[in-house]
């Protein structure tokens, strides 16, 4: 199985496309009933914190939520505020591809910061 992409595909099921960065920087961002978020419902109007898996690198600021931080290209990440989603997209210069559920702000690649 190549990618998170494949494997829904595979599954028969319907959870967001796989986000990829900016710089290739990847990973599945999912909320949805029994998922790892808050709310624990499919298709809410604003998720406050959202599943994380499989990140194509190592993320500090995904690590304090990892299941196995021993592995963090191969967990998932539970729970995870949707502002820090939002930082680590920025962080890797926006989002060319995939989805992300409601309440993380979808910043595109031509998001610029002041310094």
């Amino acid at each position: 199985m190549g990618n998170v992409n494949e494997f829904f595909n595979t599954a028969g099921s319907n959870r967001n496309r796989q986000v990829v960065c900016a710089d290739g920087f990847t990973m599945s961002v999912q909320a949805f009933d029994g998922g790892y978020c808050e709310p624990p419902a499919n298709g809410a109007e604003k998720y406050t914190s959202v599943e994380v898996g499989y990140p194509s690198e190592r993320e500090e600021l995904l690590m304090k939520w990892a299941e196995e931080p021993e592995k963090p290209t191969q967990t998932v990440y539970g729970y995870v505020p949707v502002q820090v989603v939002t930082n680590v997209i920025a962080k890797h210069g926006g989002i060319v591809d995939g989805e992300i559920p409601r309440g993380v702000a979808p910043i595109g690649v031509h998001f610029v910061v002041d310094d």
